[in-house]
């Protein structure tokens, strides 16, 4: 009997205990952790935390619902990419902070706090954001990991989509892959940071609806975003931040948005409906036909309602036929930049401002100052007003085509074109015969007067289009230093690398030399100019721009502008002072200036800076030639990668590829790449696997070959550590300083960076997690490239590769034609 009631007692209180997780606690410590049907919810009882399946889905998820709404709307998923397939689920916080999902085989899914706390609370809050914060730390808004940082299909009031400018995070929204299954599909939104940030949807890797840049008011493409009973809104870009967000003025209401793709690939408001007990859709795009990206292509405007929609801008004529927009419009008069009367500019209302890839922006111009600093560079096509809030204010203008234009019954914004001044001259005789003519009919005794005010008018005309007309050389100077990419004059360059003199030149690469010099106000820059030999045209050099500019993480080398005038092509970079890390690991003068904490502090910053490529930008991308030279050191010693000439870029889920065409540098090249041309994230992991082990050894893997036992550096690395000798390996000037632990780590990390086959290698997210941690690794498998001299493979192959050299190849093996 007394069983009996202890084993009653006992289920009384684990009832009780889950009750209280399911229905009142929001939040838990590292004592606790849910699992089955237990919930975490939050204080108001608006959301609720838990695992949950699908409708038609066996699989089982983390994840945040509406915790009243009968139909769950599930706004967030921790393991969208991993679901559990059995009941064995347990989500817990452990001492250190790291939110861990596992099941009975295993992590499923973790989240790192951005520092290790003593006391970790984990807690629903009522906004729907789950945090984990320091229980100790008085300040309850103070999270050192939010799921607000990580956003899946829904944006809900008061997070964040856009970018942490300091750390490098993007917060985008990417829409489930179906209604059963919440792995990321290929539909995204986000905010595209270039010089004039503007809100863009893409499907997969292609641009497919542009909201267009801020106006200070609104997204310049959505006319309909204006002051509501539902919500506030704003937008913040600063040095700091770039991102949008909105508030609900009512917190009683609720209201989210979604990217959809499972309806037509959509991005929808909702607002709910509590008398219907439903979400009723309050807004939604594309919204028509002229929302689709570049429809009317180049200087072609969509105007919902013409037949067809796509008309090209006034001064302009189509460019194929009217069946096939894509090729956009001309000009029916080209301008000529030698001629000082060959242009001036038209002004376009109600229009959706053109696409902002090659775009500048100073806040501080007015618009006339903007229409002078446009008309002083031959290269600029139009300007606007960047803020359009009190009448106008700042300065925007564009180089180039003008892409994905429409126009809009209300709510648009004005456009200034730069046309040739023969079509501002028809347009203003048009306009003033019209005049006359109403005025004579209307008003026949003031003929003569009228006729005087004509004559007057015309000749006052003629003068301003004259003085309009004047084009100076081309000059960019005042893109001041708030911009990330500016357009550098040919004329700058040349002089601050003294015309390019070889006692400015840094060195030289596949895409050209690289030129050290020193602009007028001071700053030290990198120039690297695109060789005539190099085979880079201006479509790949503009698409490495693009490429370059979206990039920002603290361990990527930073694209200051770019320069293209006439044959010259140029990027423009910040200059490292301390050059590349391959003077330093391989001099063995200079070695001595990294102690250990240098260069495991360079090994973290390369992981990190590749981390960010292959994971948290935009695109999957693959740096295919990373290497010692190609790694860049501040001043302070921090590494950034560099050269992204041979970058690939991936988008959705898509994280490999095959190619033809191998590019990189023997020595640091996969097996699988080098052999089949087959590459992947798991390429440049391989790569990063060999730099690590030339960063602990001071030794290049080509060129060094042991003496008694014929390895190379991989060989040699992979037989000391079988033989349990790995500290053999450490460069002789660390071994006395070294942290003995911290290097052994190093080493194994390195290890299973270069096994053979790449499916056995890391992830870059897996590799600084290791590097971070004190957790048991996994044994190393055999490496690839790793015997004597002439074997390509350990066991897999027999090729022959060509002798070893001491010096570094870049090579590119171009297929036949």
């Amino acid at each position: 009997m007394g069983t009996l009631s202890f084993t009653l007692l006992s289920i009384i209180f684990l009832l009780i205990f889950f009750t209280e997780i399911s229905w009142a606690a929001d939040a838990i410590s590292g004592t606790q952790s849910i699992t089955g049907n237990s919930t975490l919810v939050s204080k108001d009882g608006n959301f609720e935390m838990g695992f949950f399946s699908p409708d038609g889905s066996t699989n089982r998820y983390v994840g945040i619902w509406y915790k009243d709404i009968s139909a769950r709307a599930v706004v967030w998923v921790a393991n969208r990419q991993n679901p559990i397939n059995d009941s064995s689920g347990t989500l817990m916080i452990n001492s250190t902070g790291h939110l861990v999902l596992s099941q009975k085989s295993g992590v499923v899914w973790s989240a790192n706090p951005a520092k290790p706390i003593q006391t970790p609370i984990l807690q629903l809050l009522d906004s729907g954001n789950l945090v984990v914060r320091d229980d100790k730390d008085e300040n309850l808004e103070s999270y050192v990991w939010q799921s607000f940082d990580y956003p899946c299909d829904t944006l809900l009031p008061g997070m964040k989509l856009g970018w942490d400018l300091k750390t490098g995070l993007q917060r985008r929204l990417v829409s489930w892959k179906s209604s059963d299954d919440p792995s990321p599909g290929d539909l995204t939104w986000e905010i595209d940071i270039n010089n004039y940030p503007e809100s863009v949807m893409f499907r997969g890797s292609e641009k497919y609806y542009r909201g267009g840049p801020w106006n200070g008011l609104r997204f310049s493409g959505a006319p309909e975003l204006k002051p509501n009973p539902l919500f506030k809104f704003e937008f913040v870009f600063n040095e700091d931040e770039v991102y949008y967000t909105y508030n609900l003025l009512n917190n009683s209401e609720k209201s989210r948005i979604v990217v959809n793709q499972t309806n037509g690939y959509t991005r929808d408001r909702y607002a709910w409906n509590s008398v219907t007990q439903s979400w009723d859709v309050f807004a939604t795009v594309p919204r028509d036909n002229c929302d689709k990206y570049a429809l009317c292509g180049a200087y072609g405007n969509c105007i919902i309602g013409e037949s067809p929609v796509c008309q090209c801008l006034e001064g302009f004529k189509p460019k194929g036929n009217l069946m096939d927009w894509s090729q956009g419009c001309i000009r029916n008069k080209p301008f000529n930049c030698q001629d000082k009367d060959s242009s001036g500019f038209l002004k376009f209302r109600s229009l959706k401002l053109p696409e902002t890839a090659y775009s500048w922006v100073n806040e501080s111009l007015n618009l006339k100052e903007c229409k002078a600093k446009c008309l002083s560079n031959c290269s600029c096509t139009a300007y606007a007003n960047s803020d359009i809030r009190g009448g106008g204010s700042g300065c925007v203008m564009w180089f180039g085509d003008l892409i994905d234009i429409r126009e809009f019954q209300a709510g648009g914004q004005d456009l200034y074109v730069r046309m040739h001044a023969s079509e501002l001259g028809s347009k203003t005789k048009r306009t003033v015969r019209i005049a006359v003519i109403v005025l004579l009919v209307t008003v026949v005794v003031c003929g003569v007067l009228l006729v005087a005010h004509y004559i007057r008018r015309r000749k006052c005309l003629e003068e301003h289009a004259g003085t309009n007309g004047i084009i100076m050389n081309q000059n960019n100077a005042g893109q001041t230093e708030d911009l990330e990419v500016l357009f550098f004059d040919l004329d700058k360059i040349v002089k601050a690398t003294n015309n390019f003199s070889s006692s400015n030149k840094l060195g030289e690469g596949g895409f050209g030399p690289v030129y050290r010099g020193t602009l007028k106000d001071g700053q030290e820059i990198a120039v690297k100019r695109l060789s005539m030999s190099s085979g880079q045209g201006q479509n790949e050099f503009k698409n490495e721009v693009i490429l370059i500019a979206k990039l920002q993480h603290r361990n990527l080398v930073k694209l200051l502008g770019c320069c293209f005038q006439g044959e010259e092509k140029m990027l423009i970079y910040e200059y490292m002072p301390n050059k590349s890390l391959d003077s330093f690991i391989f001099d063995q003068r200079k070695s001595e200036m990294l102690d250990w904490s240098k260069r495991f502090h360079i090994i973290c910053g390369i992981a990190r800076g590749l981390l960010y490529l292959h994971q948290d930008s935009r695109l999957r991308i693959i740096h295919r030639d990373l290497k010692a030279s190609n790694v860049l050191l501040d001043k302070e010693m921090n590494p950034k990668i560099s050269d992204f000439g041979m970058a690939r870029t991936f988008g959705g889920d898509q994280s490999e590829g095959n190619t033809n065409r191998v590019v990189g540098t023997y020595g640091y090249m996969a097996p699988e790449y080098a052999i089949d041309g087959l590459f992947s994230v798991k390429s440049d992991v391989f790569s990063f696997g060999i730099l690590l082990l030339e960063i602990i050894s001071g030794k290049k893997n080509r060129g060094f070959y042991h003496l008694e036992t014929n390895l190379n550096l991989i060989g040699y690395a992979w037989r000391l550590w079988k033989e349990g000798r790995p500290l053999e390996f450490i460069n002789p000037f660390l071994r006395d300083s070294s942290n003995h632990s911290e290097v052994l780590r190093s080493i194994h990390v390195g290890l299973l960076c270069v096994q053979e086959h790449p499916e056995d290698r890391p992830s870059m997210s897996y590799v600084v997690v290791m590097l971070g941690g004190e957790n048991a690794l996994p044994e190393p498998k055999q490496p690839g490239f790793s015997l004597g001299k002439d074997t390509v493979t350990a066991d897999s192959s027999s090729n022959k590769v060509e002798s070893s050299s001491t010096n570094e190849i870049t090579v590119t093996l171009l297929e036949p034609r």
